[in-house]
Formats: structure tokens, sequence, C-alpha cells
């Protein structure tokens, strides 16, 4: 009976080879906590002396050694202690056909085999000390005792390993907060006023309760030692008024001494300044928002992709370079060129590969000049164009040693095979030489020319470089016009000037706010100075959450958005409204760091703050439902009413008619309800279902509240749209219509009577009386119309007659005058009345004057009435 068995074990043993294959043999070095970047303020082992350490004892030369000798033995124990190395590698899903197969095996492989049940957990501070192992236990024993001897070094190791874990020490929260404070009360280390800050603001851990002012406390201590995360957290807490007011001063204070510093690395390096990274990413948008894929602003409305579902931008990144290779080795320079730009600019999935890059940069290049230079292609397919820019990069690359030796000769070579075509790269790279005098005399007269040619074809790094010269010309005005085209595209160098100017009030009013924001993001584009996100994300792709989450947490006590929305969204244990994690028994377990459901709404807030209508709406959802706060319907209306107003939200729009429809929080309307459904329709049409379904549920409650008289206010019908009538129409449609004024004064005078006279029988009901007074109304308009026409007539022709009598008069008078100069003298005598108009007085006028025999009868009503 041995044979049965073989069909079964076969398959099992396959699967575990095949489990066993994917598991990493490589050794994952844990960081050393001495020699991290954070170690800036720690203190340099120097030459033992004789002092008094932080317990008031003496400190002799003897036990400062011996602390060193102590703490160098814990090195060599701590290094060659190995983490474990059965790590699965992370296999992502989208990555083909095996890979989701490979992935989706692992996962069930983890859930079954290796999801053992809820132990002992020791983030929480209730835990016992857990058992460590003896190299382990050696090398503490050692630190210790180090430490007792007043070693810094040894002490931040201690606070280290408690806080991060590293070199497989369980992580315990209120040991590291122990150390930690120890380290700033006695040695004033920055980077451990910097951690006790931190545990203060989050809690995390229950190491210690919540206290926002001793973390402000804390962390301005930090930053006046110079630590510049510190400076970032305490800049982001005057901007926003956590744990103290409001102070836009203090905020652009430290917001600056970061944004200098962020400066100084972007500008060191090769020409051009240091490529800056970007590691700051939320992780909700990954899997389409908070909500989902077609629920969440990210992802829906304007923001969703209209993309066809075989189209390439619904493919993953590894299938896009596939195909983009696949054209390149079909002749395709369009797709050769953006597979150089991928590998030189690299993303957050891929490297930067600068020797591939080059390589494609090349094959573009070689497809329109010789090794001459000359000219060997045509330009039927825009090959120039393409060509241009490869060798833009081609010269940049040489201009900065990227990836090949750095040479001026021939960067400047490959900027003028571009520069026939008008490429804006290569005028502004040939510009940044002469400014510079690399590889060529010093001229910024050209090198204003070239600026000026790229900046008109809209390229920022021109736009700046200009703006720089006319700064230093003491052109302000034109500075700040170049510095602001330059801001569209998001220049650093032009959000750090125009933040300068605002601060100084340089040709302009002090904006402390406006600073303060161009600050704040110039501080921000410079992550590798300050920034945990890099660790956090590495972390989170290898499963170790609650490392992951530590990071973040970091990122976002400095301001960032993307660490906010990032912490609460790791936070929410709210993602589902069937939330199966109680019911499935192979669900993982997590630890109690996890579950914090009121920090998770104060980040939700914290990145509602900065415009994240997702989270605006998570706020909402949070004080619906209670989530880490006592229930407040008004302020989940308030959540979604500001999410709503931004027109991009139709989760809000949905929840506002769900709480309008049934009064909860807000007034209980139908017709507003209704309203907001619609809306919700209209600014994501993928909420068709839902939508529909409210409505006829809406419409039955509405239909039945009108059936009963209940005091809801019902669906209305919507107004029918106006149309503008032109005056032909409006003409027409008033001699046709009834006179609605006069009509409607009738109509009162008729309900009185029908109160007060019995009716009386009217064989023809509106006859001949109501016709005879609509034509007795036209005809008192027209006659009073036709009035005021000729009573305007006679003044218009009193007018002219009075200006010809003038004009007559004066040429009269030059007649005369002329006459009396030429020597000519009249006889005296009566004047002779001149010849005028009939009925004319002789002063000119028509009216008699006073005195004359007929002014007794004008006066009386003649001619002039």
């Amino acid at each position: 009976m041995k044979h049965l068995h073989r069909p079964i074990w076969a398959p099992l043993l396959l699967t575990i080879f095949f489990i066993v294959s994917l598991v990493s043999p490589t050794k994952h070095e844990p960081a050393d906590p001495v020699n991290r970047n954070s170690r800036a303020s720690s203190r340099k082992l120097s030459k033992p002396d004789d002092k008094t350490n932080h317990w008031g004892r003496r400190q002799t030369n003897d036990n400062r050694s011996q602390g060193i000798l102590e703490l160098q033995d814990a090195l060599v124990v701590l290094h060659s202690i190995d983490t474990p190395r059965n790590r699965l590698v992370r296999i992502d899903k989208s990555s083909g056909f095996l890979g989701t197969t490979a992935y989706y095996v692992k996962e069930i492989f983890v859930l079954l085999f290796m999801n053992a049940p809820k132990q002992e957990d020791y983030l929480s501070p209730q835990s016992e000390e857990p058992m460590l192992s003896k190299p382990l236990s050696k090398a503490v024993r050692l630190l210790e005792s180090a430490a007792r001897q007043n070693n810094s070094d040894a002490l931040f190791l201690l606070a280290e390993m408690n806080f991060y874990g590293n070199y497989t020490h369980p992580r315990n929260y209120r040991e590291a907060f122990r150390r930690y404070h120890e380290l700033s009360s006695w040695s004033g280390n920055s980077t451990a006023q910097y951690m006790v800050g931190l545990m203060y603001a989050t809690g995390i851990g229950g190491a210690v309760e919540r206290d926002q002012a001793k973390a402000l406390m804390y962390h301005t201590f930090a930053a006046s030692n110079g630590n510049t995360k510190s400076e970032m957290t305490v800049a982001f807490r005057h901007h926003s008024g956590i744990g103290t007011t409001r102070n836009c001063n203090e905020a652009a204070t430290y917001y600056k001494k970061v944004a200098d510093k962020a400066m100084s690395y972007s500008r060191s390096g090769p020409p051009g300044g240091l490529a800056l990274q970007r590691d700051s990413y939320r992780l909700a948008d990954e899997e389409g928002g908070v909500y989902g894929e077609g629920a969440s602003v990210v992802s829906s409305g304007v923001f969703a992709n209209k993309a066809a579902p075989n189209s390439d931008q619904n493919a993953a990144f590894d299938d896009v370079l596939e195909y983009l290779d696949l054209l390149s080795r079909k002749g395709d320079l369009k797709a050769t060129f953006s597979l150089g730009r991928l590998h030189y600019d690299g993303s957050r999935t891929m490297k930067r590969n600068l020797r591939t890059a080059r390589a494609y940069f090349l094959i573009v290049a070689r497809k329109y000049w010789d090794r001459t230079g000359a000219v060997v292609g045509d330009d039927n397919d825009g090959i120039a164009k393409i060509a241009s820019k490869a060798a833009s990069y081609l010269g940049r690359m040489f201009l900065r040693g990227e990836g090949t030796e750095q040479s001026f000769e021939k960067a400047l070579t490959w900027f003028k095979r571009g520069l026939p075509n008008g490429d804006s790269a290569c005028q502004h790279e040939i510009g940044l030489m002469y400014l510079n005098g690399y590889g060529i005399r010093k001229d910024p007269v050209i090198a204003a020319n070239y600026f000026k040619a790229a900046a008109e074809q809209d390229w920022s790094p021109a736009q700046v470089q200009l703006g720089k010269l006319f700064l230093d010309q003491g052109d302000l005005q034109t500075a700040m016009r170049y510095f602001e085209l330059a801001v569209r595209h998001g220049h650093i160098e032009a959000f750090y000037h125009l933040a300068e100017i605002s601060n100084n009030g340089v040709g302009r009013e002090r904006s402390c706010g406006l600073a303060t924001a161009y600050y704040k993001v110039v501080a921000e584009k410079v992550e590798a100075i300050h920034s945990s996100f890099e660790e956090a994300n590495r972390a989170y792709e290898n499963g170790d959450i609650d490392t992951a989450l530590v990071g973040y947490m970091m990122a976002a006590e400095q301001g960032y958005e993307h660490g906010q929305a990032n912490v609460a969204y790791i936070l929410d244990e709210h993602k589902s409204i069937l939330p199966l994690d109680g019911f499935l028994p192979w669900k993982r377990q997590t630890s109690s760091l996890l579950h914090n459901a009121f920090l998770a709404l104060l980040y939700w807030t914290r990145s509602a703050k900065q415009t994240n209508i997702d989270s605006m709406v998570k706020m909402g959802d949070y004080y619906l439902g209670g989530f880490g706060i006592e229930s407040d319907m008004e302020k989940a209306a308030t959540c979604y009413q500001s999410a709503a107003e931004m027109q991009q939200s139709a989760q809000a729009m949905w929840n506002l008619g769900w709480m309008h429809e049934n009064g909860i929080g807000v007034e209980q309307d139908f017709h507003l309800a209704k309203r907001f459904y619609d809306q919700a329709l209209e600014t994501n049409t993928e909420s068709y279902l839902p939508v529909k379904l409210s409505l006829v549920k809406l419409r039955m409650r509405s239909a039945w509240n009108t059936l009963t008289n209940g005091k809801i206010k019902s669906i209305q019908a919507d107004p029918e749209p106006k149309t503008p009538l032109s005056w032909s129409e409006w003409l027409a449609k008033f001699l046709q219509d009834d006179h609605p004024y006069y009509h409607l004064a009738d109509a009162d005078d008729d309900s009185h009577h029908h109160h007060t006279e019995p009716l009386i029988h009217d064989p023809m009901p509106g006859g001949d009386d109501y016709y005879d007074d609509i034509e007795d109304n036209i005809i008192e308009s027209v006659v009073i119309l036709s009035l005021a026409a000729a009573l305007a007539f006679l003044v218009w022709y009193r007018q002219q007659r009075q200006q010809n009598n003038r004009r007559a008069a004066a040429v009269q008078q030059q007649l005369v005058q002329g006459a009396v100069e030429g020597g000519v003298v009249e006889p005296a005598g009566p004047p002779q009345q001149q010849q005028g108009l009939p009925g004319q007085q002789a002063d000119g006028g028509f009216f008699p004057a006073p005195g004359d025999p007929e002014y007794a009868q004008w006066a009386a009503g003649g001619i002039g009435h």
C-alpha cells in the first residue's frame, strides 16, 4: 500500500521545494546606530580626563577608559549576530502570470503555515522582559556597564536598539524612552531630544502619555542645537498651531533654516546641482485611494483613468519597459529615447542606470549625426527633434560626469549639435557653461541670450537663471516674473527666491504667510537631509509595518502631508464596512502599535488641513461612527460639506445626501438630499448604481411624506430653464399674453366679490368686456408714447433753431468788424432789420419780448405752451 502514498507526497514535496526557492538567502545587515546620520551630536571619543558625572560622582580616567573598552567589545559581539535569513522575498502580484501565481502561493503558505497564534506582545508596556540570545544578552550587559560609566555612545546605542529593534533586540518603547530621556538630560544630545519630543507627540507604544507642549519643548531644544528634523517639526507646529498658538514669524524662521540647508545641498555636487530623489508618496494611492478604485478622489472624476483596458496606461512598469524595448528593437526612435529617459531619471521602482541611459541616447543620436557631426538622417518623422533632445542629455552627462568621465569639451560639442533645431535644454546648458566658465570663457551677456531663447520655450531652469540675472541687476519686477513662470513647473530655486523676496519685503510689502508656504515647499523637496520616507517605504514593502509606521510618523510630525496620510491609512481599521478580521482565524495578527483610532483621526485631520479631500471625508466617517472619539453628527456633516465644496468627492456628496435624507446632523430635507445625490453622479459617473438606488428609495419616502402631509420638505419639481428672448419675440409675447399685473388685480377684486355677492350667470365668461378692456389699455399706451415722442421732437427742433441763429449772428459780427478795419463806416441812423426767418425777432428769438404788443397773447397761451 505504500505506492498509494506517492501521489499524495509528491505534489507536497514539490510545493515545499517551490516555497523554499522563494526564501531569500541574503543576509540582512542591521543598521548600526552608532554610525547613523542621527549620531551627528554624539560626542567623539577623546583622551580620557577627570570630570564629574551627572549623578554627582567623580568620574576618573579609568572609568572612561573602561566604558570605551566595553563599548568596543559590545560592538564586536553585535556585528557577529546574524539576523534571521529566511525572510520571504517581496513578489509583486502585477508582474505577470508567474509573478501573480508566486505571490498568491507565498501568501497562502504564510497564512497556513507561518501564521502562529497570537503570542505575547512585547510592544505593550505591560509585557514581561523577553528572553535574549546569549550573544545579544552579553552585548547588552556590556553596553549597560559602559552606560553606567557615562559613555554616551553606549547609552545612545541601547536606546536605538530598544526603539528600532536592531540586532534582533525586541522593541521596548518604554525602555527606549527612558534611555533617550536620560541621554538628552545629561549630554544635551540633539538626536535624543528629537526622539523624546517624537515620543511625547505620538505616545508611541504607550511609552509615555501624549503631551504636545512637552513635545514642542524638546523639539525646540533639539532645533536650537541644529537638528534638521526638529527644525522642520517646530516650523510645522508653529505653522499649524500644534501645542502652541499659530505664529507665522516663528514658522518662517525655522522653515528658512531648513530651506537654506536644502538649497546648499541642492547646489552642491556637479554643475547644475544634485538630482533630487523623491521618495514620498501615499500608500493609499497605490490601491486606488482611501476608498478604493473609483470611489476615491485620486481615482475618480477628473482624475479617473480614462484609458481603455488594453492601453499601456493600465500596464505595470515592467510591462511598459518590455513594450518600449520591443518597439526600440524595431527601430522606433521615440521608444528608444523614452527608454533612455526612464533609465536616466529613475523611479521609485527602478534605480537610475546612467550607463544604460547613455547607450540609448547614443543610438538615437547616431541615427541623425555621424562621428564628425554631419547630418546623415532626414527629418521625415521628426528625427531631428528627438536627436536634439538626446544630444542635450548626452551633453548633460558629460558636463556633470554622469555615467562617464567629465568633459566640458564633449559636453559643448553635443549641446552645439542640438542648437540648430532649437532645443531648449541645449540652449540652457550652453548658457550655463558661459555663465560659470565651464571649459570656455565667462560671458554673462552671451549666457543671458541663450537663457532667453530657452526661457521663451518655457524651459524652467532657464527662467530661473534669467530671474537671477535680473535680480542681480536690480530689476525686481522682471526677476519675479521669471521666477513665477518657473514656479509653475515646480522648480526649487524659483520657490526659494520668491520666499526670500516675500520674507524680506523686497519691492513689495512683506508677506509672512506666502514666505512660509514657499519655504515649506523648498524644505520638503530635499528629502535626503531629513526625511525617513526611504526607510519607511522599504520596511512597508518588506512587510515590516511597525517599522514603516515609525518612519511615516517622523515624516508626519515634520509636516509632510504624505506622511500624515500614510500613518492614518496604516492605523485605519475601518477600510471595509464588513471587516472579516474577527471571523477568519487565518488572518494575520498585528501588534498593539497598529490599534490606535484616536491617533488615526489625529493624522486624518492634519492631512485634511493640507487639502487632502479623501482625508476630510475620512474625518467625517470617524466623527459619524465615533471611532477614537465621541460621536458628533454635526462635525461629521461639516467635514462632508467642506469636502463637497471642492466639487471633487462624490463620496462626500453622497454622504451629505444620506444625512439630509435621514436628518442626521442636519435638518431632514428630501429635496436637498436629492440635490446632493445628483451632484454625486455628476461628479463621478462610476457612482451610477448607488446613486440611482438611493434616489429610488428617496422618491418613495418623499411620495409617502407628501401623501401623509408630513413636515419634511418633499422633492420639488425642478424649474424649467428660461431661454432669453429677442426684442421681437418679447414684443410679440407682450402683445399676445395677458398683462400679469392688471389681470392679478382683477382677480383680487373678483375674489372679493365672490365672497360678498351672489354669482351672476354670464353667458360668455370673459367675453366682450374682457377684450374691450385690453383694447383700451393698448390705445392708452400708444397715445402716451405718441405724445412723448412729439414733445421730444419739439424740444430738439427748438435747440436746432437756436444753434442756427447763433451761427448767423457770429458771421454778421465778423463781417462788421472786417468792414470797420477796412475803413468803411455806415451812415448813422436806425439800423435796418436783418433779413431772417419768418416770425424771428430782432434778437434772433422767436418769442415776443416784454412790452411787445403780442407779448400778452403769448403769455395767455400762445405757441410757447
